[in-house]
């Protein structure tokens, strides 16, 4: 069993450990450990009940230094806020495309936050990830091309990067946005408020882009003050929407570009009891929103598409493809559950 190392720590069984349990040479271990020919069947089973009596665990960085390709079997993921539905879900989807190829994924959050990426991307560097799957932070990029620079395979997800050789997942952000704008108008709504996420993200940029596009294909003129962006959060969002609540020509229906938004802007129109009178439809989908009443109609991405292709991506990359960067494009769709189907009062 392991021993005790310096200072009563407890010392990790190596493979010198295992070899004298199993009574074979070290090579041998090491290759059965690493799933190398060489080691007869009666003599990998021996090896392998001696490395489960001490408990030995193999190195995989240090095993990794010394494959032929130098791989580490293990990609980083870096995404805004982990504890946000759509970025757990997307981190599930990349989990699962990397489970069948036996790799491990280190995942952490940015906080959009350009220094925390630094230092979240040189931690996974450190660490020889093969490759890295991101959520970019809001604004400038310099972090990520440098990192793609020095040649480390990566892929962004959600939005595009700022510079060359780089792949992208996104979805239809904008169109989606001027279909359910739209589908606003097309109930009889003239005033329709729009309350986004931060301006400096490209998301939000491209579906406020659909926004317009959806007023102005139906005949409808802007109204400045209709409009709340930099909302980060739920509790921001709840503010702006009490204060488009109190004007003095309130809009009859809301789009809210952002999953937490909408959950805000929710609250505020069922304390209101506003909820069965003031349209909404949301952006990207949340836990229980088909359980409320009425049921939240939102723009739904397909998120496990999404985090699948991007894994696809990145893993093509590792195995050596050159071909010149994709942009991929993830269909998003509208899912009717009420919110949205309410027409203006008379």
């Amino acid at each position: 069993m392991p021993d005790r190392g310096e200072g009563g720590g407890r010392r990790e069984p190596t493979m010198r450990d295992v070899a004298a349990l199993a009574k074979v040479s070290v090579k041998t271990v090491s290759r059965v450990v690493n799933d190398l020919p060489g080691a007869g069947t009666e003599v990998a089973d021996r090896v392998r009940a001696a490395a489960r009596t001490l408990g030995y665990r193999p190195d995989l960085t240090a095993s990794s230094l010394r494959r032929a390709d130098r791989r580490s079997a293990t990609i980083g993921v870096l995404f805004e806020d982990l504890s946000n539905p759509f970025d757990a879900a997307l981190l599930r989807a990349v989990e699962d495309r990397a489970r069948q190829g036996g790799v491990l994924v280190l995942a952490g959050s940015s906080e959009d936050d350009h220094t925390l990426q630094r230092e979240l991307l040189l931690s996974l560097a450190a660490r020889r990830v093969d490759g890295v799957v991101v959520m970019a932070a809001g604004g400038h990029q310099d972090a990520l091309q440098a990192e793609r620079e020095r040649g480390t395979p990566m892929v962004l997800v959600d939005r595009p990067p700022t510079f060359g050789g780089t792949d992208c997942v996104t979805t239809t952000n904008r169109d989606s946005s001027r279909d359910a704008v739209t589908r606003l108008a097309a109930l009889g709504h003239r005033d329709i408020a729009f309350l986004g996420d931060r301006r400096t993200l490209w998301t939000s940029q491209e579906r406020y882009t659909g926004y317009l596009e959806g007023l102005a294909r139906t005949g409808l003129t802007l109204r400045e003050e209709l409009v709340h962006a930099d909302l980060h959060g739920a509790d921001l969002a709840e503010t702006a929407t009490a204060a488009l609540l109190g004007l003095g020509r309130p809009p009859t229906a809301l789009f809210t570009a952002q999953n937490l938004i909408t959950v805000g802007a929710m609250r505020v129109l069922r304390a209101h009891g506003l909820q069965h009178r003031v349209a909404l439809i949301g952006f990207d989908d949340f836990p229980l929103a088909d359980m409320l009443d009425p049921g939240v109609t939102v723009v739904r991405q397909d998120v496990p598409g999404l985090g699948r292709k991007a894994a696809e991506l990145v893993f093509a990359r590792i195995d050596g493809d050159t071909s010149p960067p994709v942009h991929a494009v993830v269909p998003a769709a509208l899912v009717p559950r009420g919110s949205g189907e309410i027409a203006p009062p008379a």
